[in-house]
Order: C-alpha cells, then structure tokens, then sequence
C-alpha cells in the first residue's frame, strides 16, 4: 500500500499528556525507582515536577491503577500506593482466555511439555547452587506429602512451578505461571477419580519423588542435555497417568 492510499493521520495519535505522566511512572516503577508498597508523592509535588494539571495527573492515575500498577487510597495518608502485581494478574484473564477458547486439558499440558525440559536445561547451564538447594527444598516439602493425596497433587504442581521459576527465564516462568491453577486442579481430579486404598501410599507417588531425585542430580551435575532429556520422558509418562482419558476435557471444566 503506497502514502497517498492513506488518510493521513487516519490511525495515528499522539499520546496524550496523562498517558506519557503514567509512562514515565510506569518506567520508574518497572526500573524499581518506585517499590511494591511506596506510596508516591501528593498530588502537588507531582504536577509541580512533571508540570502538569490535576486533571492530567489523575488521568495518569486512572491508567496505572486500571493496569494493576498503583491503588488509589483514602485515610489518613492519601495518595497512590504501589502495587506491583504478581503472575496471578495475568493467570486469571489468561485462564478465561482458555476457557472462552474452548482449550483443552491436551492443550495445557503440551504446552508444559514444551516449557519444563527447557527449563530443566537452562537450569543445569546455571552452575548455581542456590537455585539447587530451592528446588531441593520443593521437593523435601513434596517429601512430606506422601500420607496425603492431594496435598501431594498441589506439591507436584508445585514442583513443576519451582523448576521453571529457577530456571532463570522469567518468560517461561509467566508462561508455567499461566497454566499452573490448571495443573493443580486437574492433578487433583485425577488423585479423586483413582484415591490410594486404605490410606496405602500408591507406587506412582514414589515414582514422582524418584524421577524428582534424578532430576536435581542431573541439574547439580551440569547434564544439560541430558536433563532436558530425561524430563521430556518424565513428563510423557506422568501426563498419561494424570490425564488417563480426560485429554478433550475443556478447560472450562476444570476450573469451573
């Protein structure tokens, strides 16, 4: 399409003064000039410093407050109080997407199989030992589950959740965030379709904890590739455990 088949300026504004006053907050912010629970300055001192009127500010306001960034509170000390928000912001519009698209329990879990043994990969490319001991922590807390079933479905997801979260990749990481409610609920669906009998610790619990095991050893040793491996299987094997015939059940279904 050539200049002249355009309306000129047809699509394109320029920012308004309250759009580029939430800009620059939102940069301070993001940067960590301003940290979750300050309070930003009065109202004056803040038209006085980006020169601008009331109705401007708060316009600026109303910008960051409806993307989740600042509240707006009253009382004994007025003003806009930071509020950074966690992955839960994103996981609860991004669930609703899945739903309203009719995605399917088949959906979510390929995509854990494509974010986990990435995951596992970068996070034996690290060398840190911090990180390590994290997850050796998740799956001490997981240790502790095994008398309780669904406990140990919200430990599992858990420990899945902890392995991205350490990777270091904080897109994969929003990414396993997004789906994490999903796999939690499901985990727990499957443990009550199929509960242990007589309170009996069921073989595939210790299964989870071994591969778990296998795991933070191939990260410690730095096996990248033979992490990312051997937790593509690890996954394989469990998603056909914890799915067992529900793959085309909607995602509406279990979070409804």
């Amino acid at each position: 399409m050539t200049l002249p088949e355009l309306e000129r300026g047809s699509d394109v504004r320029p920012p308004k003064t309250g759009e580029l006053v939430a800009r620059r907050l939102r940069r301070m912010i993001v940067e960590g000039g301003l940290s979750d629970g300050d309070f930003l300055p009065h109202e004056s001192s803040l038209m006085e410093h980006f020169g601008v009127s009331r109705p401007t500010l708060r316009e600026a306001f109303r910008v960051l407050e409806s993307e989740g960034l600042i509240e707006l509170r009253r009382g004994s000390r007025t003003g806009a109080r930071i509020t950074v928000p966690g992955a839960e912001a994103v996981a609860r519009p991004a669930g609703l997407l899945l739903q309203l698209g009719a995605a399917t329990l088949s959906d979510v879990y390929v995509a854990r199989s494509a974010i986990e043994p990435a995951a596992a990969r970068l996070l034996a490319l690290t060398g840190d030992e911090e990180r390590y001991s994290a997850l050796e922590s998740a799956l001490e807390d997981e240790r502790q589950n095994l008398a309780d079933p669904e406990r140990f479905a919200t430990g599992s997801a858990v420990f899945h959740l902890r392995l991205v979260e350490l990777s270091g990749n904080q897109t994969l990481a929003l990414m396993a965030g997004l789906i994490y409610e999903i796999i939690v609920r499901q985990t727990q669906r499957a443990v009550r379709a199929n509960p242990p009998v007589d309170g009996e610790v069921r073989e595939d619990y210790h299964r989870a904890l071994r591969a778990y095991e296998k795991l933070i050893k191939l990260v410690r040793l730095g096996r990248a590739d033979e992490a990312e491996r051997f937790w593509r299987k690890h996954l394989e094997l469990a998603d056909e455990l914890v799915l067992a015939g529900e793959e085309a059940t909607r995602v509406l279904d279990v979070l409804d």
